[in-house]
């Protein structure tokens, strides 16, 4: 059971960061109110970087800038091995 969730968290929280940044990115283009970074870091310091990082390079959103470019990956990098840790403990 606590497998499921941890799988289930991962896969939510990540879809969620690319739907962010998605949205950002469309939220730019028609001039709207933006997503703020901070809550962009937020999402990712909560175990979204990878799907944040897919997100970025996918709809080419916030590549120019450096705290996002490289700091995205490197946090997803970190999550992920969080995960695989998480996961070989649960049972």
């Amino acid at each position: 059971m606590t497998r499921f969730l941890v799988i289930w968290y991962f896969i939510t929280i990540n879809v969620l960061g690319l739907l962010m940044m998605r949205n950002d990115k469309r939220y730019a283009q028609k001039r709207k109110r933006r997503i703020s970074e901070r809550n962009l870091w937020l999402a990712a310091f909560a175990g979204g970087a990878p799907g944040m990082t897919v997100g970025m390079r996918m709809y080419r959103h916030k590549t120019k800038h450096f705290s996002f470019k490289y700091g995205f990956p490197v946090l997803a990098v970190i999550d992920i091995v969080i995960y695989f840790l998480l996961l070989g403990r649960v049972s």
